[in-house]
């Protein structure tokens, strides 16, 4: 299997290409799609820059942006082993949701280098897809980012998983016929999935969160963690203790965001009556879908393929993106992602303990996802 994974990327240098959208085979193309055709659109656009968007691929284009500091669950690699990474997530914008997108490794610097970096080379861009980028620098890029450029500016780490959980979480309530803002949950790993999950989670009005990272719990006077961690517990009705083991009781949900097996059997059955458990490390989970429900969880979700209930990323972006580019939104926002959260809980009208969430290669997903943000963009 791993010698074939190698030769499908070393076939043709990757799994990316360009393609042309206009065919030069004479002298009248080639002098309207280059010169002396090109000079009249650049006139054009040097009295009007907006034009750039109408006569030229910048107004389609989403720069997909790794500085490879916080690949997978493999950590800091680099921008260059970052490259595959966002490479796949540019295939699957276009095969998914026909959006043209280009991967770009950038090197590590701090955030506002970064920041001026990517000011510098945003005018070939309709968006700025930011990948795999490590916390905290990725909350301090993309409110700068979103601040000074006028497209969207999107962290999928961030607010794709933060809308993919809060759809899984959304019909696993139903399951377990508990409201949603009622149940206490707890989210272990509070890095950029972490902390936009809980933020969105509190958004919508879930108030009895529990943050828990490589320190223990996190608490609002914490000094071990980062502000935009800390600012989260000060906002939410926390559990008294130090530890996972410490606050793990009575909680209705438990939300891996973080490292394989560190959620215990015994621990799921200290939680609330038909416990959800949502063990999202991949490629190995918090815990074992298997152990979890042997040892009484009503719903379990994973990162992976290889179970039922893929919470995963893929639901998300593609559409999103494609929605963004269509109705020219220039903001991702907690009601947008509240929206489309809804749109994908909403393609799955009965949900049960084994789908939550549609499948990854469910066709609807993308256009559903897609009309959310045009109905949104409509009403608003």
């Amino acid at each position: 299997m791993d010698e074939e994974i190698f030769k499908i990327h070393a076939k043709h240098t990757g799994v990316l290409g360009i393609k042309s959208d206009f065919d030069v085979s004479n002298k009248k193309e080639l002098g309207e799609a280059y010169t002396p055709g090109v000079a009249k659109i650049s006139k054009a656009i040097e009295k009007d820059p907006t034009l750039k968007d109408k006569y030229t691929m910048s107004g389609k284009l989403v720069g997909v942006v790794s500085d490879g500091t916080a690949i997978l669950g493999l950590g800091n690699i680099g921008p260059a082993a970052g490259l595959p990474v966002i490479e796949a997530k540019a295939l699957l914008y276009k095969d998914l949701a026909g959006v043209d997108a280009l991967p770009i490794a950038i090197n590590p610097s701090d955030a506002n280098t970064m920041k001026e970096n990517l000011k510098a080379i945003s005018l070939s861009f309709a968006g700025i897809h930011l990948e795999d980028i490590a916390a905290p620098k990725c909350f301090e890029l993309e409110e700068a980012l979103s601040k000074e450029l006028d497209i969207p500016v999107y962290h999928d780490d961030q607010e794709g998983t933060a809308i993919v959980v809060l759809a899984g979480l959304i019909n696993a309530a139903k399951v377990v016929n508990k409201k949603l803002t009622d149940l206490k949950v707890l989210i272990n790993g509070v890095g950029a999935s972490g902390v936009a999950t809980a933020r969105l989670l509190n958004k919508v009005g879930i108030k009895h969160l529990t943050l828990v990272d490589i320190d223990g719990v996190v608490k609002p006077d914490s000094s071990n963690y980062n502000k935009y961690q800390v600012d989260l517990a000060k906002e939410s009705i926390g559990t008294e203790g130090n530890t996972l083991d410490d606050v793990i009781d009575g909680q209705d949900v438990f939300i891996g965001l973080s490292v394989a097996n560190v959620l215990s059997a015994d621990q799921v059955k200290r939680m609330a009556k038909d416990p959800i458990i949502f063990a999202l490390a991949n490629p190995v989970p918090e815990i074992d879908p298997k152990v979890a429900k042997e040892a009484g969880a009503a719903v379990v979700a994973t990162g992976s393929g290889k179970y039922p209930n893929q919470v995963n990323n893929i639901l998300a972006f593609p559409g999103l993106f494609k929605g963004l580019l269509e109705t020219g939104i220039k903001k991702v926002t907690y009601q947008i992602e509240e929206v489309v959260a809804r749109a994908l809980a909403d393609l799955i009208p009965n949900p049960t303990p084994d789908e939550i969430v549609p499948g990854v290669f469910d066709k609807k997903v993308v256009p559903t996802v897609t009309k959310s943000i045009e109905d949104y963009s409509t009403n608003h």
